[in-house]
């Protein structure tokens, strides 16, 4: 496993829903802190700040640290765990997941559960469970048992996912590649830049709490103050079956995806337009998608001030906000060429047109 991989890999297995990302701001840390100075907010997102020409202005990349996760909400007297849902999911890919509850102790396993089928009157086996009759089984007889592990309300719940290679060995099988993506692209880039010439200061975030409401993007943009915003994310990859183009136009292997709206922003078509133009001229494929429902990180940055020239690059993913999501690494290596070449592109003149 290369030392990329090896970053993946420790990305997407750390643990770190929404309020809880300390586990994954520690290995960002580890990875970014030989690559520039470092800086935190007060909710626990991270910056690296690396320098290319002090007085150039100021770049934004941002990933975000945090996984869509659960939170344990009460005990019940037979020792399960009933639970809030961080982030956007589905009742259908929860059932029979395997997940661990990150108690005062240490992680205890546990598996979601409702009512078998077998107990259902026929018309309520068409129905979807819903997530408020959804429990997690952590194996406890009782409330005092649970709780004698050190389980109480308001632990953390995580998926249970390894990293691991499919028999293509470029698809990468993994939970929490939203948005480990974004964090990964970040660390990346700043490594790629290490010892290149760039006419700016770029700074590398992970934000906190994205899937709850952009919180750690307004407190960085906050601490920043870019003068240009790049939201790195997942785009849902269109590439499966029962997808129509019109629905998701990203495939996976296909290069790097270009967000031309999103419920919390519209792109700068400056930027748009130089995003486009640099991928042109470096031969990196690109693609384009909308998405009608959901926001980034972008859509806090660009509010920032008077305003600050924004927009949404990232990569195709297959099954996000799920326990199990695809990556290809051609997209991920093309996402890096092609912030690299971004970013030396943004001069000071450059971004003056662009605000003009």
């Amino acid at each position: 496993m290369d030392e990329t991989l090896e970053m993946l890999r420790e990305l997407t297995e750390a643990p770190g829903v929404s309020g809880y990302e300390t586990a994954v701001r520690q290995v960002v840390r580890r990875y970014v802190e030989p690559l520039g100075e470092i800086l935190t907010d007060n909710l626990g997102s991270i910056a690296a700040r690396k320098v290319g020409r002090s007085d150039g202005p100021k770049v934004m990349l941002a990933g975000h640290l945090d996984e869509v996760g659960f939170m344990v909400t009460r005990i019940t007297d037979e020792g399960y765990l009933k639970f809030q849902t961080l982030g956007g999911w589905w009742e259908q890919v929860m059932l029979a997941q395997r997940v661990e509850i990150y108690s005062r102790t240490g992680p205890i396993i546990g598996v979601i559960g409702s009512k078998p089928p077998h107990l259902l009157e026929p018309e309520a086996r068409k129905k979807m469970v819903e997530k408020s009759a959804m429990f997690i089984d952590i194996g406890a007889a009782s409330r005092e048992e649970a709780e004698s592990w050190g389980v109480r309300p308001g632990d953390p719940i995580v998926p249970v996912s390894p990293f691991t290679l499919m028999q293509n060995e470029k698809l990468m099988l993994a939970k929490a590649w939203d948005n480990r993506l974004g964090c990964a692209l970040a660390i990346e880039t700043l490594r790629q830049l290490k010892n290149q010439a760039h006419p700016n200061v770029v700074y590398g975030v992970g934000t906190v709490q994205e899937e709850v409401g952009l919180r750690g993007a307004t407190t960085t943009t906050n601490l920043i103050e870019p003068d240009i915003g790049i939201a790195l994310d997942t785009a849902i990859a269109g590439d499966t079956p029962g997808v129509s183009p019109d629905e998701a136009a990203g495939k996976i292997g296909q290069g790097p995806v270009l967000l031309l709206y999103d419920a919390s922003m519209i792109p700068h078509i400056g930027l748009r337009n130089l995003v486009i133009d640099t991928a042109a001229a470096e031969n990196i494929p690109l693609q384009f998608d909308t998405m009608a429902r959901g926001g980034t990180d972008a859509g806090k940055i660009h509010l920032f001030g008077a305003g600050v020239p924004s927009l949404v690059i990232g990569a195709p993913v297959r099954y996000i906000h799920t326990h199990a999501a695809i990556l290809h690494r051609d997209d991920f290596d093309q996402t890096v060429r092609l912030l690299v070449a971004l970013i030396k592109r943004l001069d000071m003149e450059t971004v003056q047109q662009l605000k003009s």
